[in-house]
């Protein structure tokens, strides 16, 4: 199915793009989170800026119509997208902003006519930074990012290359056009540079986050798919991929590097944030649900994964973020886990170039080595099923979420000494050559373990501990028993924010509401989600009605559902598998019965539809306008799994929060089975 071009709703135009700052530290808050005036071009160049938009975007119904496949289309469509959403977000920052964007309007086209006739030269250009896009699975937006071949890229085919994917800092005027005039070519790479570099967007200014985070991923899945389309795949080197950034790319590529550590030869980050206390301004002890929610992002409660990955960290010594490493060196030292920190005397919040060079010069050492695919000893720590795998060792499930869970396993050919805290299930992959069975020593139980195969031929043991004892189990079994009852798993575990991490869809009620107060309050809560997911998520909120949702959609979206039983039909259609009753005159959650006519019940929860994706009720991101204008470690959720809001005069877009908490491992209210 071709794709048409699409811009954000007509209502957005009249939205300005509300705060996005340079990642500074807390005491310097305020003021500086102010993103620039912006200086909107005459008439006349706003005239020549939507006369070329259109033509850009009857180009691309062209290219749509010969049938071109996806993977290329997005390299034509981000300089439509982005030229759309300057004008209608009214984001001319600078005074080069309506220069930039003419200039992105005639790349955009000139790439389209090259297109047309087969050809994209611009996968070709080494030495400098060559923009590139993807249509992102959460919202079927384009989203940006940008290449830089080494100047010899193409003179030894036998070749293996590192990758560096580099995470930009915080910027007040950050937006699409600027970030494609920041990569158009103009600044060359350096001599001798001897990587790729892959810079990320990240969806503008949200520490990597939710969906932030996704676009780090997706941005790098779309450049090698590409290279792999364009056979040009082996030049890179999958075990010696570098990440690394600075201030907000360093507290991106903290957080990221220590929760996924198996994905990269060496991380570098500079300065940046590794815990939301002590930097962001909050209570001491927050509400219990929001303080265990701080556990999926403070990176300093990961950094024993840094056994896994070699860190070298960057800080000036007058910078207050240098912090961020002293926290990560003060828990790493006790265990004996090596850290590499570089300190610049005399700097604040600085990453010169002589320092950059002192960095890269240990990357080079380290990617050098590459990272080992089938390490000996594997040492994970994790407070959330979000992040559930490192290398040979698989979380499958945690006795209770947000309290630290560990694995310290080792290979011994055939056998595995192992031991655990906090987990119910673990999956250990085999080594190529393994044997028809497999000793494992866990927390002291010795078990004797046949191999399961999957299709791939990849073999691995499958764990479960019941009651205290450990267990050779069938992966078909634990299965079952998820199909018995839900539980908590990778990529189904909550909080309310996470849906909005992967694909998913907002869905608007069209029928008759029980009760008006209600109605308007989701119809209030979808408007806001939408003006913010377009300006701080760079996006379009996909949104349909009720009567319209699709097999497709209910297959592979989160579904967002907005209003009450009589005005949204698909409430109906999940509510007897929810965890509350709702009739049009009360509503009970978790053996607390409220008011139907005033309250409103906001969650996530496996959706009964389709128990592979989430169901979300009555809201989007459960941060909001104040969190995104002050430091970006403000974007932890505020819900957790559930919440029951009370409708207020006083507060008519919030509400009045009667109760919130995180369900238990299986999908309950703790305390309430």
């Amino acid at each position: 199915m071709t794709m048409q071009p699409r811009t954000p709703p007509a209502s957005l135009a009249l939205i300005s793009l509300a705060v996005i700052a340079a990642l500074l530290p807390i005491q310097f808050l305020g003021a500086q989170f102010q993103p620039p005036a912006s200086k909107q071009p005459p008439a006349q160049v706003l005239k020549e800026i939507k006369d070329r938009t259109n033509r850009l975007g009857r180009a691309l119904g062209a290219l749509q119509k010969q049938g071109l496949p996806n993977l290329w289309l997005p390299d034509v469509e981000v300089y439509y997208q982005a030229a759309t959403k300057i004008v209608e977000l009214d984001e001319f920052f600078q005074t080069d902003s309506a220069d930039w964007t003419l200039d992105a309007l005639d790349r955009g086209l000139l790439r389209a006519k090259f297109m047309a006739q087969g050809e994209f030269p611009w996968v070709l250009f080494t030495g400098f930074p060559v923009v590139r896009g993807y249509r992102s699975r959460i919202d079927d937006s384009v989203q940006p990012y940008a290449v830089t071949f080494p100047h010899e890229y193409f003179k030894d085919p036998l070749r293996r290359w590192r990758l560096d994917v580099v995470l930009h800092g915080r910027d007040t005027s950050l937006n699409e056009v600027k970030f494609l005039a920041r990569n158009n070519g103009a600044q060359a790479a350096p001599k001798g540079q001897d990587f790729i570099r892959l810079d990320i967007f990240g969806r503008g200014n949200n520490a990597y986050r939710w969906a932030g985070e996704t676009d780090v991923f997706e941005a790098l899945e779309s450049f090698l798919a590409g290279e792999e389309a364009l056979k040009r795949h082996l030049r890179i080197d999958a075990d010696r991929v570098v990440l690394r950034g600075f201030s907000m790319g360093g507290a991106g590529t903290w957080h990221i590097g220590l929760h996924r550590p198996d994905r990269w030869c060496v991380i570098g980050p500079g300065a940046g944030f590794t815990t939301t206390h002590g930097y962001a301004k909050l209570p001491a002890k927050l509400p219990p649900h929001q303080e265990a929610c701080l556990k999926i992002y403070d990176a300093v409660d990961y950094a024993e994964n840094a056994f896994n990955v070699p860190v070298v960290a960057y800080s000036g010594s007058q910078d207050a973020q240098k912090l961020a490493a002293d926290l990560i060196e003060a828990k790493l030292k006790p265990l004996g886990i090596p850290m590499t920190h570089l300190v610049a005397d005399g700097l604040g919040h600085k990453f010169p170039a002589e320092w950059e060079k002192k960095a890269q010069a240990i990357y080079a050492r380290y990617a050098a080595k590459g990272r080992e695919e089938y390490p000996k000893r594997v040492r994970f720590v994790t407070h959330t099923m979000r992040y559930s795998t490192c290398a040979w060792v698989e979380v499958l499930g945690l006795k209770k979420h947000y309290d630290a869970a560990r694995v310290v396993a080792e290979s011994k050919e055939d056998a595995f000494e192992v031991t655990t805290a906090n987990i119910r299930a673990l999956r250990i992959g085999l080594a190529a050559g393994f044997g028809q069975a497999i000793t494992t020593t866990i927390d002291g139980q010795k078990l004797t373990s046949r191999p399961w195969i999957n299709p791939a031929g990849h073999g691995s043991v499958y764990l479960e501990n019941r009651n205290g004892s450990w267990t050779s189990v069938l992966p078909q079994r634990l299965l079952a028993k998820r199909a018995q009852s839900p539980q908590k798993i990778s990529g189904l575990q909550g909080p309310i924010d996470d849906a909005f991490a992967d694909g998913f869809v907002c869905v608007r009620g069209t029928g008759e509401p029980w009760h008006q107060a209600v109605h308007e309050h989701a119809e209030r809560s979808l408007k806001r989600f939408q003006g913010a997911w377009a300006r701080y998520w760079r996006g379009q909120l996909p949104v349909t009605i009720d009567t319209e949702v699709t097999t497709d959609e209910i297959a592979a979206k989160h579904l967002v559902l907005f209003g009450d039983p009589g005005s949204n039909w698909m409430i109906r259609q999940v509510l007897d598998g929810l965890p509350l009753t709702w009739t049009r005159e009360s509503i009970v959650l978790g053996g607390q019965k409220y008011s139907a006519h005033d309250h409103l019940p906001v969650l996530i929860f496996p959706n009964p539809l389709n128990p592979a994706r989430y169901v979300v009720l009555n809201t989007g991101h459960t941060f909001h306008e104040a969190d995104y204008r002050g430091t970006n470690a403000l974007l932890y959720p505020r819900l957790g799994d559930y919440a029951m809001l009370r409708l207020t005069d006083n507060d008519p877009l919030n509400g009045e929060v009667r109760t919130a908490g995180l369900f238990n491992e299986f999908w309950r209210v703790p305390g309430k089975d």
